[in-house]
């Protein structure tokens, strides 16, 4: 019995062994690697409106401006905002963040797209805003960014936000 057991936890170590080195190898390892980095790309860009949409939610100026870049510009209403501070006072005025507005910002989940390319990127969603207490849909306004890993981390270089085109 002690050999049997022996020889079965030997064979054991020697498969995980292999396993372990076949892991190392060359075929097919690469391509791999290079999808699964763009899509904990694409998944961190996701994050970005998920960011929005919280800030929006709760009135948290302060987590909004935690995705916009240091030189970003944001384009509302016919008038580009370029910088932090700019952008920032663009969307202060903008009704999601008005005090007596308690609304919640919804993206339904096909009206996204990102895409990513190396450290560049494109962020697109529709925000649907609904006010908590009467369920009335309030505005509906789309974003669409420019988007870049700086320093780790992916943030908002560019956005424009208009009403979107009903498209049935």
């Amino acid at each position: 019995m002690r050999i049997l057991v022996a020889g079965t936890v030997a064979v054991a170590a020697a498969a995980a062994a292999l396993v372990a080195l076949a892991g190392c190898g060359s075929s097919g390892g690469g391509t791999a690697s290079v999808e699964m980095q763009k899509k904990a790309a694409l998944y961190e860009i996701d994050q970005l409106e998920q960011t929005w949409h919280k800030a929006a939610s709760t009135h948290d100026i302060d987590l909004m401006m935690t995705i916009w870049a240091p030189d970003a510009t944001f384009t509302f209403s016919g008038k580009t905002a370029v910088g932090k501070a700019a952008v920032r006072k663009v969307l202060e005025a903008a009704g999601p963040f008005q005090p007596q507005n308690h609304w919640v910002s919804e993206t339904p989940a096909y009206k996204m797209r990102t895409t990513v390319n190396g450290d560049k990127g494109t962020l697109y969603f529709e925000c649907h805003y609904v006010d908590v207490a009467t369920a009335k849909l309030m505005i509906v306004v789309s974003a669409d960014q420019n988007v870049q890993k700086i320093d780790g981390k992916w943030l908002i270089t560019n956005g424009v936000a208009a009403t979107p085109a009903f498209r049935p």
